[in-house]
């Protein structure tokens, strides 16, 4: 018997060294896995980190050159600006050429003539024309003369009298000093005007 409860025992004991082995290299095997697993997700983790450094690189390019063309643009814009400032009264000056062409023509029609009252008649003559033409051309450009034929207002008006009148109702202009002018719906200029009591 003891010769069997010997051999059972280092049957056990051998069954448990197998076992002992076994699970060794069942720990050993899971070890070595955790450790190619923790591996793998360390250069994963490191894969992932270098293309999200490589997006970063792209998107400050990117913002770089959105800001620069933002930077570009508002340049061009403010140029643009400066030249339409520079040159907004470039049609009026263009439109009161003619008007300088008729005095000019005004004055050059007298020079022949000895008759003064020839020489007054053609030198009003011109006058007229060339008021007529100064008038279109600012009326081209919005401004317009404040009419005599409207009641008083102060915004466009300043009396500078009032008179008693049997003719005219209180608060319109009898008379006009001064013409006043608008520029589209601003004053320019106010009339200078009489106004009835």
């Amino acid at each position: 018997m003891p010769k069997e409860n010997n051999e059972e025992i280092e049957n056990e004991s051998l069954e448990n060294i197998e076992l002992d082995k076994t699970t060794l290299e069942k720990e050993a095997e899971e070890k070595a896995e955790a450790e190619a697993k923790a591996e793998a997700d360390e250069k994963s983790v490191e894969n992932e980190i270098n293309l999200l450094q490589e997006e970063i690189a792209s998107l400050k390019d990117k913002y770089a050159r959105v800001h620069a063309d933002f930077d570009n643009i508002k340049k061009r814009l403010e140029r643009e600006k400066y030249t339409a400032v520079e040159y907004s009264n470039e049609k009026f000056a263009k439109d009161m050429i003619p008007v300088m062409d008729a005095l000019q023509m005004a004055l050059s029609s007298t020079e022949n003539v000895t008759d003064p009252t020839e020489h007054l008649e053609k030198l009003k003559e011109g006058i007229e024309l060339t008021l007529k033409q100064f008038t279109t051309s600012l009326q081209k450009h919005g401004v317009t003369m404040v009419s005599h034929d409207e009641p008083f207002d102060p915004n466009i008006h300043n009396a500078i009298q009032s008179v008693d009148s049997d003719t005219v109702e209180s608060g319109q202009i009898v008379q006009t000093f001064q013409t006043g002018y608008r520029y589209k719906d601003r004053p320019l200029r106010e009339a200078m005007v009489v106004v009835a009591n």
